[in-house]
């Protein structure tokens, strides 16, 4: 399981007077190992294994080196510098096959929108990140309501999409993906329980080593 070090909210001697803004990693390369997770060259996550994501953790503004090493090594995987601004969050995807199969790893940065919906709301976005997958249809309906004669909530996502958020009331749901254009669900959530003023980040994975069956994340933005 991810260990978050004593020392993450210290970044490069960050003071808790410092501008920062906030970023949480997540291992979504089927076939990579564990990792650790570097930024400024400070450890702030250590084995952080497949299917895996970090809370928000704070970081300076600033133009950011954020490096992905094989867990327990120096060999350096992914490495990305994003622009951090103030007061703004990011969630960082490891996504792809390290292995040498396409599509290559790659780091996938998203910025955050985590202000409230409107009451009683919740708000969601999707993210494809299973790299065995096709483009895909996404369904958001109450639980077992045929999709046979539904259009899809979200239509032909292609792999690294991030879809716009969508509000809806706080009810009991079902997600279903499909290949695109077709009804064979992929991904099947059963019944999802929601309540009012939350936040998620839904997100396709494969199955480790990559291939199906394919499942899904579901992170908490913000409650």
């Amino acid at each position: 399981m991810k260990k978050l070090l004593t020392f993450a909210l210290m970044l490069t001697g960050l003071a808790f007077a410092q501008q920062t803004g906030r970023v949480r990693v997540v291992h979504a390369s089927p076939d990579a190992p564990a990792v650790d997770i570097l930024v400024d060259g400070n450890m702030v996550i250590q084995a952080l294994p497949y299917r895996e994501y970090t809370e928000y953790l704070p970081v300076p503004v600033g133009t950011r080196e954020i490096r992905v090493n094989v867990t327990g090594t120096e060999t350096t995987v992914l490495r990305a510098n994003p622009n951090v601004m103030a007061n703004t969050d990011y969630t960082a995807v490891a996504v792809g096959f390290a292995g040498g199969r396409q599509p290559a790893l790659d780091l996938l940065l998203t910025v955050d929108d985590n202000t409230l919906p409107a009451a009683p709301q919740i708000k969601l976005r999707a993210i494809h990140a299973a790299a065995s997958a096709p483009s895909v249809d996404v369904y958001l309906t109450t639980p077992f309501e045929q999709i046979m004669n539904r259009q899809p909530g979200l239509a032909n996502v292609p792999f690294k999409a991030v879809s716009p958020y969508i509000t809806a009331m706080p009810l009991m749901y079902q997600l279903r993906v499909t290949p695109t254009g077709t009804k064979t669900v992929a991904i099947n959530s059963g019944r999802l329980a929601t309540w009012g003023l939350i936040i998620r980040t839904i997100i396709a994975v494969d199955a480790p080593g990559g291939g199906g069956p394919f499942d899904f994340l579901v992170l908490p933005d913000r409650n």
